[in-house]
């Protein structure tokens, strides 16, 4: 009785073989005498009656048997694991064979484990963030983890009003280049501006592959395209739930909602422990395009351990949730309905193809046209549609050259400049500037937008502009017109709830938007300790025992204006400010070689300073001052160019100061004869 019950206990009767059956296992140590060896591809299935063994049906029914048959257990924990013969005292030996190798094994554990703890501790990763904080847009970070390197996304800003001239603001990339040779990738979360823009200025100083979803890819090869690297560039299409090995680190991406289609969060799965990375990102269970944000998946990275989080602040001031992307479409119902007999301007993100498929749906459903206004809606339109993100009937779209051939109430203009844009095409037709459209009174315009910070301004000009036409204009404030695509403030809890990081990184906003995430996460028991608020060149270490913040690494902005990319500085921004606000005086004269004395002028050239012709004394003193102030030097002997010029600087400078209370730019020009 004693034997029998040592069998069960210890699993030896019946023991179930793991995984697929090729043959006998091995069992570490003496093997028993009287055990039978099973032929392989067989199992033995024999219970307490002795039964001879069957032949396995299938690997997936043998182990589901097995699962489901309450006597059988896992014989010999460890090594001792093996498929045992039947006969009573063969398997009773080996029993007690695998229980004394399970028992040393477990004496020796702590030892072993201490040893180990040593020699595998995990190493640390660090997180460089070299844009996207205390801004809107520019979002750059860079991971590094056992010498090697990823950058995730490589966005661009768009100019404040102090830039003057400036088309945009990209990352500075000296530390990047720096590290070329441990770069090993760029990953792309979503195919906006603030995170793809700036990957042809990178792509031309470093060559590295692009990893991204396919609509990304897309709006990516079309900037290539413009910069001459379709050529030399690596683009990777990896859709969501795919991973990518960069080097020691694998990137997952996971499916997410956002106001751009194909749009994913990453978990960096590193030696030193998973880092989420959410991109931008918003909850929506009803999205107007594409399934809805996969939470399963954050969740079951909460449970597997998450060292840290790194997620999107934009909208963290705002309380509740974000409206579902439906709301934008009954909304659309309705106004296009009250807009019957009139032509239907709609003005929105080019990125908005979810949006622009809304506005195409609602002009087919009351039978209007379409048209498309703008080289960037032209565009991501076109490969939307080629990728099939876009579905537009045949005979819908019309070129914008031919709308004066349709009655007003057959048409629905869809264009860029939501955002006020000086150069876009809605700011063009408010001030009257465009070449096809003109606006009229009997036009009804709908901002499906709102104002990125910074930009009200401008929005509210061009929206005063059209109103002064005698146009209908309807905005966010008047109806729910635009949804955002940033998550709100319980959007933001759910998504720390799900992932459970042990550190905490707010991202993707100015400093108030960051510090109001930082106490989300207060709120909902993040230690203090485990937060951390950047900034631009800000560098941290995370490790599984610390977070630590290690010296700042160069970082800022690089203004690209035309074609010139870094050669804009904050010395050309200021002259550019001071010409702007109090214009220019230019001094030109002629002295003579030997004596220094003045041989011809000095003329006096205003521009932006004065009108000449209506001040023409004030032209008449300035001309005799630079006269004196010359004549003064050739009698000094001061004879170096720099000296002259300082002089008529600053005596132009006072003198015209105080007869008109103003600083012009002074720009003395003296030629020798």
């Amino acid at each position: 009785m004693g034997k029998q019950q040592d069998q069960v206990l210890s699993g030896a009767v019946d023991a179930p073989s793991m995984g697929k059956i090729s043959g006998p296992r091995k069992t570490a140590g003496k093997q028993p005498a009287k055990t039978q060896r099973p032929r392989a591809g067989t199992a033995k299935s024999g219970g307490r009656d002795g039964a001879k063994p069957e032949k396995a049906a299938s690997t997936g029914t043998k182990k589901a048997e097995e699962k489901n048959d309450p006597r059988k257990t896992v014989a010999g924990r460890g090594r001792g694991r093996q498929s045992l013969g039947t006969a009573p005292i063969a398997a009773a030996q080996q029993a007690k064979a695998a229980r004394q190798a399970a028992a040393a094994e477990a004496a020796a554990r702590p030892a072993q484990k201490k040893g180990r703890g040593k020699q595998k501790e995990k190493p640390a990763i660090r997180a460089y963030f070299l844009g996207g904080l205390n801004e809107i847009g520019k979002n750059f970070t860079l991971y590094e983890c056992q010498n090697d390197m990823v950058i995730v996304d490589c966005g661009l800003a768009f100019p404040d009003e102090e830039m003057l001239g400036i088309d945009m603001v990209i990352p500075d990339f000296a530390f990047v280049e720096k590290n070329r040779e441990k770069i090993r990738g760029i990953v792309i979360t979503h195919g906006h501006e603030d995170h793809i823009g700036a990957v042809p200025y990178l792509l031309k100083k470093l060559n590295v592959p692009v990893y991204a979803t396919a609509l990304t890819v897309g709006l990516i090869e079309g900037k290539l395209q413009e910069h001459g690297l379709t050529g030399s560039a690596k683009l990777v299409v990896t859709p969501p739930g795919s991973h990518v090995k960069l080097g020691c680190m694998d990137v997952e991406f996971i499916h997410v909602n956002h106001s751009i289609a194909d749009a994913v969060a990453l978990a960096i799965h590193s030696p030193a422990g998973v880092i989420v990375h959410t991109g931008d990102f918003k909850i929506d269970c009803t999205p107007a395009e594409g399934r809805m944000i996969d939470l399963a998946r954050f969740a079951e990275l909460g449970k597997e351990g998450v060292l840290a989080l790194l997620a999107d602040s934009t909208n963290a001031e705002r309380p509740g949730y974000t409206q579902t992307e439906q709301t934008v479409n009954n909304s659309l119902d309705t106004l296009f309905q009250r807009a019957e007999g009139k032509r239907i301007i709609v003005a929105t993100f080019a990125s908005s193809i979810s949006r622009v498929q809304m506005i195409i749906n609602c002009a087919v459903k009351y039978g209007r046209k379409v048209a498309l206004s703008g080289r960037s809606m032209v565009n991501v339109m076109g490969i939307a549609s080629e990728l099939g993100y876009l579905h537009v009937p045949d005979g819908v779209l019309v070129d914008l050259n031919l709308i004066n051939r349709y009655e007003p109430g057959q048409l629905v203009l869809i264009t860029t400049g939501s955002q006020g844009e000086p150069m876009s095409a809605l700011s063009r037709m408010a001030f009257s500037d465009h070449r096809q459209v003109a606006i009229n009174p009997n036009d009804f315009i709908i901002i499906s937008a709102r104002p990125i910070p910074g930009n009200e301004k401008t929005v509210g000009a061009v929206v005063d502009e059209l109103l002064k036409q005698g146009c209908t204009v309807i905005y966010e404030s008047m109806y729910e017109v635009h949804v955002s695509g940033h998550a709100c403030q319980e959007e933001l809890k759910l998504m720390q709830g799900l992932v459970k990081p042990k550190y905490f990184i707010p991202v993707h906003g100015e400093q108030k938007h960051l510090q109001k995430h930082a106490g989300l996460a207060i709120a909902m028991g993040m230690p203090r300790e485990n937060i951390f608020i950047g900034a631009i060149g800000s560098v941290i270490e995370l490790h599984e025992d610390h977070m630590r913040q290690l010296g700042d690494v160069p970082a800022g902005s690089v203004m690209v204006d035309g074609l010139g990319v870094g050669d804009v500085g904050s010395v050309v921004l200021r002259d550019r400010k001071h010409l702007a606000e109090d214009g220019l005086i230019v001094a030109v004269c002629s002295i003579d070689t030997n004596s220094g004395h003045v041989v011809s002028g000095p003329d006096i050239v205003s521009r932006g300073f004065v009108y000449v012709r209506e001040s023409e004394q004030l032209m008449d003193e300035a001309r005799k001052l630079v006269y004196n102030t010359l004549e003064s030097c050739a009698s000094r002997h001061v004879r170096d160019w720099a000296g002259l010029k300082q002089n008529v600087k600053e005596e132009l400078s006072r003198f015209l100061y105080r007869k008109t209370q103003r600083n012009p730019m002074i720009l003395p020009i003296i030629m020798e004869v």
